[in-house]
């Protein structure tokens, strides 16, 4: 498994123009051979920022990369320059690859 995470320091007062800009967006990661799963946190707040990560989860991290180098990555990411005056800086890109797993052997209620 890998994980692929940025980190985004939203604008006090954006927050809601950032989530919205996140729910509406047309990702593409569905057609993504690799794809698992994705996430949008939101964090703690600070004087002049809500901190942000969205992370994505992937089978491996050469199905990650083939992603960032597929049309689905630049249709998902066309529009991602307009956003800019919503966050502080670039997003802060950290990708991490599973060396422990553990899921719970409860049942949910």
């Amino acid at each position: 498994m890998y994980l692929a995470m940025n980190r985004f320091k939203v604008n006090k007062g954006s927050e809601a123009d950032f989530e919205t800009v996140w729910r509406t967006r047309d990702s593409h990661l569905d057609s993504v051979p690799g794809f698992v799963e994705f996430h949008l946190l939101k964090g703690p707040e600070r004087e002049d920022h809500t901190l942000y990560s969205s992370h994505t989860i992937w089978r491996s991290q050469e199905d990650f990369e083939a992603w960032t180098k597929s049309d689905a990555f630049r249709q998902a990411h066309k529009s991602a320059g307009g956003n800019k005056p919503l966050f502080l800086g670039h997003p802060e890109f950290e990708g991490f690859e599973s060396v422990l797993a553990q899921k719970s052997t409860k049942t949910a209620a």
